[in-house]
């Protein structure tokens, strides 16, 4: 791949812009707001002038609404050898496309699955993908070059690439990232009319859950009205979970000891098939998930602590599988939990303390 275009430069558009350029990719940029497109150029993702004649691959990185429509625009007037789209659907883009009469063997449908709760060319990032899957939704009638293309922007990318059936993809992604994300949202409304007193209570529970809540709602609009039927039916399990949950929270408010009873085993049945579904996400660089021990560490709030840190870990022989840090609410402090494997964690503890680090239990 010599020359690429980019359709469409919000975060995902001008990240893959960014990465196809740092790899000596001529890439150009377009967008319906031209602003934005300048300042993905400004950036140094590419050019915002048009190309002469066509390029090798043309990136389409448009709303799932929009995708078909852009997409068909592009290859009727012959923009690329091949085109992809990145949109987070794959099977409503692709039966529009086949709807419109298109030969679609020069097409692949493509998902990074990556993103942030920011939009826009300023939040993008060349590295944005690294490590991350990508899934590709080839069918038989997609043309080898245009697959090969395909795999060399995920390549560029340093993405992992996955290759699914598009409706698959779509059952899979409801499960992953579109019904996760109104669970969130969910969970944080509840929020919006809290007591001040309960909202000062807050700590990385509630934060893990509700992170994603803060994304923008017309970003998902689009998604979701891209992928409503499989989200629905998630929702639906979803909620008869919610109906056995509360059935035996009031079970557990009886006087009768047998229907409390009841109550505990509903509670307990539902904790343990959250900790059976738990243990499935996949650990780290996609391996099995792996029991770490913690050690925490309580810092203050400054310039170069967290450095410190890291540096003293690597002084004791010591690798940070993973990290998360806890705010103290109203304090410049918190506390820094490292995770390790469980035969260094004793080590890391005394070597910090030598160090002059505060160890918490």
């Amino acid at each position: 791949m010599r020359t690429a275009l980019v359709i469409g430069t919000g975060l995902i558009g001008t990240s893959a812009a960014l990465a196809l350029a740092g790899r000596g990719v001529t890439v150009h940029l377009a967008d319906h707001d031209p602003e934005q497109a300048r300042t993905a150029a400004a950036l140094g993702a590419g050019t915002d002038e048009a190309p002469e004649g066509p390029v090798d691959l043309a990136i389409v990185a448009a709303p799932p609404a929009h995708v078909a429509g852009v997409l068909a625009d592009a290859m009727r007037r012959g923009a690329a050898r091949g085109y992809v789209d990145v949109a987070s659907v794959k099977g409503g883009p692709r039966r529009e496309l086949e709807g419109l009469g298109l030969d679609l063997s020069s097409y692949i449908g493509t998902h990074p699955m990556s993103g942030r709760e920011k939009s826009g060319p300023l939040a993008a990032s060349g590295d944005l993908f690294e490590g991350r899957p990508w899934v590709l939704t080839p069918t038989r009638d997609t043309d080898t070059e245009v697959l090969n293309l395909a795999l060399e922007l995920v390549s560029h990318c340093r993405a992992v690439p996955v290759v699914m059936d598009a409706d698959a993809h779509d059952r899979a992604v409801a499960l992953v990232s579109h019904m996760p994300h109104l669970v969130s949202s969910m969970v944080a409304a509840r929020l919006e009319h809290a007591a001040e007193a309960a909202v000062r209570l807050c700590g990385q529970g509630i934060r893990d859950v509700t992170r994603i809540a803060g994304s923008d709602p017309g970003m998902w609009i689009d998604i979701l009205s891209a992928n409503p039927g499989p989200v629905a039916d998630l929702l639906t399990d979803v909620a008869a979970d919610l109906e056995e949950t509360v059935r035996a929270l009031r079970a557990l408010q009886s006087s009768d000891e047998a229907k409390r009873g009841e109550g505990t085993s509903g509670i307990e049945d539902m904790l343990r098939r959250g900790n059976a579904g738990q243990v499935r996400v996949p650990g780290k660089h996609g391996s099995a998930p792996r029991v770490y021990e913690v050690v925490a560490v309580l810092i203050d709030d400054q310039p170069g602590q967290l450095a410190r840190i890291f540096a003293d870990a690597g002084r004791a022989g010591v690798n940070i599988e993973d990290v998360r840090i806890e705010h103290a609410t109203g304090q410049q402090a918190g506390l820094v939990q490292l995770m390790v494997e469980p035969s260094a964690a004793p080590v890391l503890a005394a070597s910090l303390r030598e160090r002059g680090w505060a160890i918490r239990q």
